[in-house]
């Protein structure tokens, strides 16, 4: 038998808090009592619904598949009875469901004493649901509890981001992370050395078996000091010749999460970590000081209640903070240490100007990559070539379109699985678009930007600091012509002085623009579509593989923008005008 799929990531429900309703009528009869989870509800009158279950779910059947096996009578039906309920309890059991419910009405009066028995030996919690409640009331209060403990779990990692972001815009932002990380995970959370060297700490003081599994995790996931692989599990980076970028634990009481701190480091392998004495203090007097200078790859180890499902998604959130905070390209000195905090209130939403004097250098490039496919290159080895550290981490899981996909059955024909990457930097232009970036970067101006094995880069001029929102979006438009066109790196270009656009004044051509594009105004999704159409010659295929969308869905929009606009898109002055409009708003000039 298969091995059964994992529960889902949604906070289950407690099958006691279901049979404290009284409105449902429910009494459990067999099986454990405590902490069974349910994560769903299914309905099943099949002899064998093995094939159906995922795993977490509430079983609920009114005993119809009986019907075959107790059609005799005597000894031998009854020994068949018990022989079916053990093996469909069996079957059960293995398929990883968290209940049975039988209901009684309109089949049976009772539930049948076998199948009791059956689910003791089995260890099946067995719900009686009386007559009187129908099912759809049982998978309704499943839902509604779901729904509300996922609202309470989002609540509390809004908090928890909000104060993570705060505390990285501190004077010791590692520090203050940390103790953030702590308060809200309701545990212990150390910055850890490979060796099991505690740099930092916050939280309550662990046991000597937590701090224990704690150095080994470190271990692991710092292995050869890069981080660089994937996976969990204590033992997951043997014989791998990397350690995995994370890895976990459980012990009584205790759920051991450890995350590689990626990234590059001078005179060190790719993805390896430098910490200078002058980034992090201990916390709470705790922790081993770091000597400046020494190249330190770290792990980010955080000691939690098993029963706190937003707890990893927290850490994963400090996790990418440290990655920011920490990051190797802020080398040691008051300079780099403000490259590496400006980094990270960019990413925290500040404005380009509140963070210049911190950057150290009047003109950047902004940078956006899409890891390929058919490539295990890590975004720590790119950010090496590159030169800097990442502005944005590449998003686990996030895949790039590298071809356009059937949309049938998604709302608004966009991709169902399609991951959205962070904010742009400053000024979000995309908002309601797929954006194909896992990853961004910073990059003074002067360092030379190449073409990198198993990357697609999409690279913007070089601008002052104040036009980082503007160099975010053309990046991000460079790097959607890129995988259009299936080459490695497009550069966006800047109109010269002497375009024809340096012919009419800035605030006229936006006049114009905003009026001639008024009608898509209330959608982005619209505009951006219109944009990338006409920039690839109004290729439908391209721009469905741009966009990562369907190419027919393409059609249907472009459809709708000539009827918005009411114009003929086939025209050639039409789309020079509009061509014109969308850069004009796409310019980087003030709004007011």
């Amino acid at each position: 038998m298969p091995h059964p799929v994992p529960p889902p990531s949604t906070p289950p429900v407690l099958l006691t808090d279901l049979l404290a309703r009284t409105d449902l009528g429910l009494r459990q009869i067999a099986g454990p009592r405590e902490g069974v989870a349910i994560h769903w509800v299914h309905t099943s009158e099949m002899a064998d619904p093995v094939p159906y279950l995922l795993g977490g779910e509430l079983l609920l059947t009114a005993g119809v598949h009986l019907a075959e096996v107790t059609g005799g009578a005597g000894e031998d039906s009854d020994a068949a009875l018990d022989a079916y309920l053990d093996g469909y309890a069996a079957r059960t059991v293995a398929a990883g469901a968290a209940a049975l419910g039988f209901g009684i009405a309109p089949v049976h009066d009772t539930v049948p004493r076998a199948l009791v028995a059956a689910c003791d030996r089995h260890g099946l919690p067995l719900v009686e649901v009386s007559a009187g409640t129908p099912f759809t009331a049982v998978e309704s209060a499943v839902w509604q509890a779901v729904t509300e403990a996922r609202h309470r779990e989002l609540t509390r990692l809004s908090e928890a981001q909000r104060a993570l972001a705060a505390a990285a815009a501190r004077p010791d932002p590692a520090s203050a992370v940390l103790r953030a990380l702590a308060r809200h995970v309701h545990g212990w959370t150390a910055l850890l050395s490979p060796d099991g060297t505690a740099h930092a700490t916050a939280g309550p003081a662990p046991t000597a078996a937590v701090r224990a599994a704690a150095g080994r995790l470190a271990q692991v996931v710092g292995k050869d000091g890069t981080g660089s692989g994937s996976g969990s599990g204590a033992g997951s980076g043997a014989g791998g010749g990397a350690g995995p970028s994370s890895a976990t634990d459980t012990l009584p009481g205790t759920h051991l999460s450890a995350y590689a701190l990626t990234g590059r480091a001078a005179d060190r392998s790719p993805g390896s970590r430098l910490l200078p004495h002058s980034r992090l203090r201990s916390s709470g007097g705790t922790g081993t000081p770091l000597h400046t200078g020494d190249p330190v790859p770290l792990a980010l180890v955080v000691a939690a209640d098993p029963h706190a499902p937003p707890a990893h998604t927290i850490a994963g959130v400090a996790a990418v903070l440290l990655s920011l905070i920490t990051g190797p390209a802020a080398g040691p000195g008051p300079v780099a240490a403000g490259h590496g905090a400006a980094l990270v209130r960019l990413l925290l939403g500040a404005r380009p100007a509140e963070v210049a004097p911190l950057l150290g250098h009047p003109r950047w490039s902004v940078v956006h990559a899409r890891r390929r496919r058919e490539t295990a290159e890590p975004a720590s080895a790119l950010a090496a070539a590159l030169g800097t550290t990442l502005a944005a981490p590449e998003q686990p899981g996030a895949e790039g379109p590298e071809g356009a996909e059937s949309t049938e059955g998604t709302e608004g024909g966009e991709p169902a699985g399609s991951a959205e990457g962070p904010e742009d930097v400053g000024s979000p232009e995309h908002a309601g678009t797929a954006t194909p970036s896992a990853l961004r970067a910073l990059v003074p101006e002067g360092h030379e930007i190449t073409a990198y094995p198993g990357w697609t880069l999409g690279v913007s001029a070089p601008v002052p600091v104040e036009e980082l929102p503007a160099a975010d979006r053309h990046a991000a438009t460079a790097l959607r012509r890129a995988l259009a066109h299936r080459t490695s790196l497009v550069r966006h270009h800047t109109p010269g002085r002497h375009s024809i656009t340096s012919l009419i004044a800035p605030d006229d051509a936006r006049q114009h623009a905003e009026a001639l594009l008024a009608p898509l105004a209330g959608t982005p999704t619209l505009r951006t579509t219109l944009h990338h159409w006409l920039s690839l010659h109004g290729s439908w295929d391209r721009t469905a593989i741009a966009l990562g969308i369907h190419r027919n869905t393409v059609r249907q929009r472009i459809a709708r923008i000539a009827a918005l606009l009411d114009t003929d898109l086939g025209d050639a002055d039409v789309r020079m005008e509009l061509w014109f409009a969308l850069r004009t708003l796409d310019s980087g000039v003030p709004r007011d």
